[in-house]
């Protein structure tokens, strides 16, 4: 017979089920340290940091913080508050109504994080500590100080599973692994905050405002980081901060209030993002505002085909193009053999019906396959657009394209006499041109958005989902799924037709470079694909948030260069393995991938 034994984790494990921290110190020092340790990293960021204007930020100045000063500085307010709210103060208890302690752990290792990360790379940068002021010794010493106070702070620990001494080396390696992983995530576990109280309309209609006004005010400040340094750590803060309200109940209780108020939540969104171009002093983030809009509205509307049908399509970039070079065609261009200048709204509606024509021509051959066999050939299909539009150059084939030379010189829109390559000055504010087609863009996005919660809401929405969790079944049920499908390929390719319009504008040249399957720089098929997965399937929001993501990040973090790749893949495995549901999942997919928990009620729709 096969004995059982148990393995602690370590000689001082505690007994399974009893709360203890991983250093053993009093729950009130512990909690005293973290947030005694992080008001002193608060008052460091008024120190200098370094003597040398030569590290960027100018970290030289006493009194005024500056570069990642200021998102230490953001750290550490967070973990003072949450560290107050941890000692059960009655006001703080109702703004934070889930667990104080598993988000003050988060919140100071965020601020550790950061502050560390600067404290190294200055000596790395500047050659050596003797480049480092008082300041940074203390902003060390108190984040130090504030991650031990967390680390004693008492959780259950989890029940250790049984080993099986016959088992391998590698099986108990994989074993000590997961029961490790296990009182890691049972040492930031939080308690459902409950319910949200109900409170007057006006009251709702604030808190959605205040929520689009940080959201603003954090993508302005992301967007408009002058360098490296400070995107990773602004990466960080956010990433950790945005884990510390949601462990804290926050982000639970917003949810809530959002999807009471779905309309009026999508309407303050996109005034938020209409003020964005208003805080720009020149054309340059608008810049890259107005490709993340482009990338996000495609990506939104790959949602429709992989999140709510549950097809895999790896050649979707393909109808983007068909739409620019519809538009390209029929724009004015001297480039263009057709020789005709159609107004936008035309050149508009025929890239969006091409691409949906083109959409149900490679759709009903090919729906009838599942699966890997459906991605094979949607990728075939993105590949074949590429070389025929290469090959239409005059030589190889007919003179449509240009080939690899593209139709190029695409002229500015002007609509209703509103020249989008001159400069406006509105409300005292200039646009430039990017600022401009930002908002031309973000008017796009506004539509594509309508039509898919529109569409997820639908009879045939419901019927796109019914095929994604089980054909087998839906057909069974009656669902016509050839036809359903059909109209899910055709709607995406028809939304991919349409910002495919407004990039031809935007870039002025349109080639088939910009039309791959993996590239650098997106939207490419695989990026758009990863922006659907990173940022929840089947969701509104996710998928701008993960077309934001990916575009901004490979923007902003030039210094990887060939390594660029290899960072995404490597995020992608990561986040498979840790959120296999994206960023801002619904409550089904949520439900899905971690059944052994009830999942927060804060997405309860498809299209939420």
């Amino acid at each position: 017979m096969t004995t059982q034994t148990t393995a602690p984790l370590s000689p001082s494990a505690p007994v399974e089920g009893a709360p203890k921290g991983f250093i053993g110190l009093p729950a009130t020092v512990g909690r005293a340290l973290a947030t005694g340790g992080s008001a002193l990293a608060v008052v460091s960021t008024f120190l200098a940091w370094t003597w040398t204007s030569e590290y960027p930020g100018d970290l030289t100045v006493y009194g005024y913080p500056g570069g990642l000063q200021v998102l230490v500085l953001i750290g550490g307010l967070l973990s003072v508050l949450l560290g107050l709210a941890s000692y059960g103060l009655w006001g703080l208890g109702r703004l934070f109504p889930g667990s104080a302690d598993a988000a003050l752990k988060l919140a100071v290792l965020g601020t550790f994080a950061t502050a560390w990360y600067t404290v190294v790379d200055i000596s790395a940068e500047l050659g050596g500590v003797v480049n480092l002021e008082p300041g940074a010794y203390v902003v060390a010493l108190a984040t130090l100080v504030a991650l031990a106070g967390v680390l004693a702070l008492p959780f259950t620990w989890p029940e250790p599973e049984p080993i099986d001494p016959e088992d391998t080396s590698w099986e108990q390696f994989k074993h000590h692994r997961r029961q490790n992983w296990a009182v890691v995530k049972a040492s930031v576990a939080a308690k459902s905050p409950g319910p949200a109280p109900q409170r007057p309309a006006f009251v709702d209609i604030l808190v959605i405002v205040a929520v689009m006004a940080v959201g603003l005010i954090v993508f302005t400040y992301g967007i408009g980081t002058e360098y490296d340094q400070q995107f990773i750590g602004f990466l960080i803060i956010v990433g950790f901060g945005f884990g510390a309200l949601a462990k804290a109940g926050l982000v639970a209780r917003v949810s809530a209030i959002t999807a009471r108020h779905r309309t009026l939540t999508m309407i303050s969104a996109f005034v938020a993002a209409a003020l964005f171009p208003f805080t720009q002093s020149d054309d340059q983030y608008a810049t890259i505002g107005v490709y993340i809009l482009i990338f996000a509205t495609v990506a939104l509307g790959l949602n429709i085909v992989v999140g709510l049908a549950g097809l895999l399509d790896l050649g979707y970039v393909a109808f983007l193009g068909v739409g620019a070079y519809t538009s390209a065609l029929v724009s004015g261009s001297p480039s263009s053999p057709l020789h005709v200048q159609w107004p936008f709204w035309a050149s508009a509606l025929c890239g969006a019906v091409v691409a949906m024509i083109f959409g149900v021509i490679i759709g009903a051959p090919t729906l009838r396959l599942r699966g890997d066999y459906l991605a094979i050939v949607t990728l075939g299909f993105g590949e074949i657009f590429r070389i025929t539009v290469l090959n239409m150059d005059g030589t190889s084939g007919p003179d449509v394209t240009n080939g690899s030379n593209g139709i190029s010189s695409i002229p500015n829109l002007d609509i209703l006499g509103f020249d989008f390559g001159q400069e406006h000055t509105i409300l005292g504010f200039t646009l430039a041109r990017f600022a401009n087609y930002f908002l031309l863009m973000l008017l796009i996005t506004l539509i594509v958005v309508v039509v898919f919660r529109r569409s997820s809401d639908s009879r045939i929405g419901r019927a796109w989902i019914a095929i994604r969790e089980d054909e087998t079944a839906a057909l069974a049920m009656g669902i016509n799924g050839f036809r359903v499908k059909l109209i899910a390929f055709a709607l995406g390719a028809c939304l991919a037709g349409l910002a495919g319009s407004v990039q031809a504008h935007v870039t002025y040249t349109v080639t088939p470079e910009q039309y791959q399957f993996a590239h650098v720089v997106p939207p490419n098929s695989a990026f758009l694909l990863a922006a659907v997965v990173l940022g929840g399937m089947g969701t509104i929001s996710g998928p701008l948030v993960g077309a934001a993501l990916l575009y901004l990040i490979p923007a902003k973090l030039q210094f990887l260069g060939n390594y660029q790749l290899l960072a995404f893949g490597l995020a992608l495995v990561l986040l498979m393995r840790f959120r296999p549901e994206g960023l801002i999942p619904n409550r089904r997919r949520q439900l899905e991938f971690h059944e052994e928990t009830e999942a927060p009620a804060v997405l309860t729709k498809a299209g939420a």
